[in-house]
């Protein structure tokens, strides 16, 4: 069933499912997506546990963050969603930048399990080429004004950015494009020693968007965690093998 709750005058938007008894689970998607994404995660544990699966702010029907968030701030919205509908001691299931989220309420919270699904929190490493033009843009933006005047250089810069940046990047509105800039440098290695609940990460060998080695170092830092990866499956490694991610997910779950 389809809910809203206001937090601190943010209307966020959220599906509840399964018996109100069960194991209560906290279900977060990637950017760029909403509840309905991880529908079939929710599907495959909502007959005995209690699933919140949410639109993220700036996602689905939730609104927009009133200013640029880093992950401290998502991740103290969902600890306030948890604590005004009295959730006590949740599994936390995060997809990609879900992920992200459920690192870091994890390392500060009685969490009872997390699941990681091809999740983000590993700050990226990237070639020469790529600060090249990140630094070249930088540069860019800060004298075009002065050499075309500004309504000009800003109508260049609009167009750099929107050829350059990442598919989700070139989506999001201004806002949440402020946002992804913060949460995709953020790197949350410090965090994951202090995650105390059983964790299973779950990966697509072939992720290009959080590679297998991320869910390696996650799998050294966090003390009890376990790996398990998918030949031929990418980020979506839930809805590229539905029925092995099923199995795995309710075995960690469930049994």
């Amino acid at each position: 069933m389809e809910k809203q709750i206001n937090i601190d005058g943010l209307l966020l938007n959220y599906d509840e499912s399964g018996p109100d008894n069960g194991l209560p689970v906290i279900l977060m998607h990637g950017w760029g997506c909403n509840y309905s994404t991880v529908q079939s995660i929710a599907n495959a544990i909502n007959s005995k546990l209690k699933v919140y699966s949410i639109d993220l702010p700036g996602h689905g029907k939730s609104q927009e963050p009133p200013e640029p968030w880093g992950i401290e701030k998502f991740t103290q919205l969902i600890e306030k969603f948890a604590a005004s509908l009295s959730i006590k001691s949740p599994v936390l299931i995060g997809h990609s930048f879900g992920g992200r989220i459920s690192i870091l309420m994890a390392s500060r919270n009685d969490i009872s399990k997390v699941v990681l699904v091809d999740a983000a929190g590993i700050k990226p490493h990237h070639s020469l080429k790529y600060y090249i033009k990140v630094y070249s843009f930088k540069t860019a933006r800060k004298t075009l004004p002065y050499i075309l005047g500004k309504r000009k250089a800003e109508k260049i810069i609009n167009a750099w950015r929107g050829k350059a940046g990442s598919a989700d990047y070139r989506q999001s509105s201004p806002m949440m494009r402020a946002v992804m800039s913060i949460c995709v440098n953020e790197d949350l290695k410090e965090f994951m020693p202090s995650i105390k609940a059983p964790t299973l990460l779950i990966w697509g060998e072939n992720d290009t968007d959080t590679p297998l080695s991320d869910a390696k170092i996650m799998e050294r830092l966090i003390p009890d965690a376990g790996l398990v990866s998918f030949p031929d499956c990418g980020h979506y490694s839930f809805l590229d093998n539905p029925g092995q991610f099923r199995a795995v997910l309710q075995s960690f779950l469930l049994k």
